[in-house]
């Protein structure tokens, strides 16, 4: 599996061949040109969107036509399980910013979740139940719209994921004034992290003990 982050909180996950499916690609959040990067035209399998919001939801960069996931629930694509479950982009119940999607991918006998805009500080106990194990935690870590380094952290030590790849968050160009990564990994107590392209992974890959943040270059 590769794992490529285009900024915000759009990535791109190409998941390896197979007899039955081929590659599948799956893209989730783009973002549209009015934040201030570059926006990638690429082709997807699957596009989950996790919010209404336009740094989130420029569906029509993406083509292949492929399998549109915009509602909580439980589908399967391609032998890609994926879960929606609700959640909320603010700490008021969605009062200030609405809500919100959380994603959890099962393929390639691991299990991704992407937390969107989430803005809960928490997790609610069957947030957690129904999110279950996870070995790559998508979250972001930017503040402002989401939660932040602290709030960050908090919600890694519910899920306890074994890899952490942060989003949302100040990068050059970005015209959204974010936190910078910088403050995160200093919260995390892993102040140097040497960024990567994209992240090649497969199971015997994934940490045994200690949570390992992945910090990837848009």
């Amino acid at each position: 599996m590769y794992i490529s982050w285009h900024g915000q909180s759009f990535f791109e996950i190409k998941v390896k061949e197979n007899k039955e499916n081929g590659e599948v690609k799956i893209a989730i959040d783009p973002f549209d040109e009015k934040i201030g990067l570059r926006v990638p035209k690429i082709e997807a399998d699957i596009l989950l969107i996790t919010h209404q919001h336009h740094d989130h939801n420029n569906k029509k960069i993406i083509s292949g036509n492929p399998f549109l996931i915009e509602e909580p629930g439980e589908y399967e694509v391609k032998g890609i399980f994926i879960k929606g479950i609700p959640s909320f982009h603010d700490n008021s119940g969605g009062k200030e910013r609405g809500q919100n999607n959380i994603y959890k991918i099962e393929t390639e006998d691991m299990k991704i979740c992407h937390l969107g805009d989430l803005g809960q500080k928490e997790l609610t106990e069957n947030q957690v139940e129904e999110i279950g194990e996870v070995d790559i935690l998508m979250i972001p870590v930017g503040g402002v719209y989401t939660i932040d380094s602290k709030g960050a952290a908090n919600i890694i030590s519910q899920i306890e994921p074994k890899i952490v790849v942060p989003m949302h968050y100040k990068i050059p160009k970005l015209e959204v004034n974010l936190e910078d990564i910088k403050k995160f990994l200093k919260v995390m107590g892993t102040e140097e992290v040497q960024p990567q392209k994209k992240l090649k992974i497969s199971p015997k890959d994934l940490p045994k003990e200690e949570t390992k943040i992945v910090v990837l270059e848009p």
